[in-house]
């Protein structure tokens, strides 16, 4: 055991044995590679001779996206008492004294996987109409309703769309090394060019795409995960973000890898009881890349300075920044080869 599993360790079952008022043995920490928005890992806790699987999600030093904690656990919270596949949320700590930084639990889900890599033919059409009539059901939800508007910045059906590009242009501005005329090209088309208003108000994931939920072998979602960037807003947001080639890279004719777009958009109509309007969606398309050109930017920016040496950031600045730059010129570029995504400037 490392010297910080073994702080981990030790500082958890102090935690737990305070907030379960029991003695709490906590072992078999690990972290959980992947994810540059919070430090992720596993545990096992018990109580007793009754052991259970725990996720601890901490404050990292520096993330590829600043999000805040609260609202990450209570949109968790939100869609697990809704009743959405959603890891079980236990407690919220924003304390240093546990762990040297803030944090929250929730239990562990077990015997699934997050990549669609190797999913039989048959499994990976349900795996796709799943994912899709999800996203739908999130669309349904009314966060005011959750008390999500607690904690969620106020916005309205027609502001929400142009309040998201200020602030991810914002991003690009305050954090790119050298000048992003992509970026800012597609940025004066967003806004030249603005949307009809959502047609409602929704709970938006923010970061809905494949690798974060959690599936069983035959296709079965059991937990939607990485609810950091959860917001108020129009659930077209959400679609479009899912969608995004980036996902599917370098094969775009499925979304996500998993069905072809109008199913995608089917299923998500029919669970949601909205209407994808196509030149809607492609606004929230263009929006996509430039969001995550934005991330992708931010990333490097950290790297760069020394704010964080993970070499996931790096990647993403580089390798993944360079491919959703490519995505975002062709979807304005009026000779696109992929049709779907076409948009006229």
């Amino acid at each position: 055991m490392t010297a910080r599993e073994e702080e981990l360790r030790s500082g958890l079952g102090r935690y737990l044995s305070a907030r379960w008022n029991a003695a709490t043995t906590v072992e078999a920490v690990s972290r959980i590679p992947g994810g540059a928005s919070r430090e992720t890992w596993k545990c096992q806790a018990a109580i007793g001779d009754t052991w259970r699987g725990l996720i601890v999600r901490i404050d990292p030093e520096t993330s590829l996206i600043d999000t805040d904690r609260a609202t990450e656990y209570r949109a968790i919270e939100a869609a697990f008492n809704a009743g959405l596949p959603a890891p079980e949320p236990l407690f919220l700590e924003h304390e240093l004294e546990w762990l040297g930084r803030p944090f929250s639990i929730t239990t562990e889900v077990t015997g699934c996987q997050s990549s669609p890599d190797g999913i039989p033919e048959a499994h990976r059409e349900r795996l796709g109409r799943r994912k899709w009539q999800l996203l739908g059901q999130i669309a349904r939800l009314d966060p005011v309703a959750l008390g999500l508007g607690e904690v969620m910045p106020a916005t309205s059906v027609e502001a929400c769309a142009l309040e998201q590009v200020d602030y991810w242009a914002g991003v690009i501005a305050d954090d790119e090394m050298h000048p992003s005329p992509v970026a800012e090209a597609a940025v004066r088309w967003l806004r030249r060019h603005p949307p009809p208003p959502a047609q409602k108000l929704s709970l938006v994931h923010g970061d809905y795409r494949t690798g974060n939920y959690l599936y069983t072998p035959d296709g079965d979602i059991k937990a939607i995960l990485d609810w950091e960037m959860a917001h108020i807003g129009d659930p077209l947001e959400d679609l479009a973000w899912s969608m995004d080639p980036l996902w599917s890279w370098p094969n775009c004719d499925l979304a996500g890898r998993l069905l072809p777009h109008g199913e995608a958009i089917a299923s998500w109509e029919q669970a949601s009881g909205l209407k994808a309007d196509p030149e809607a969606l492609r606004w929230w398309q263009v929006f996509a890349s430039v969001k995550g050109i934005g991330i992708w930017i931010s990333s490097s920016e950290d790297f760069h300075n020394g704010a964080s040496k993970d070499p996931i950031l790096a990647m993403a600045g580089w390798l993944v920044g360079d491919r959703q730059e490519q995505i975002l010129v062709d979807y304005l570029s009026p000779h696109s080869t992929h049709r779907f995504y076409r948009v006229t400037p």
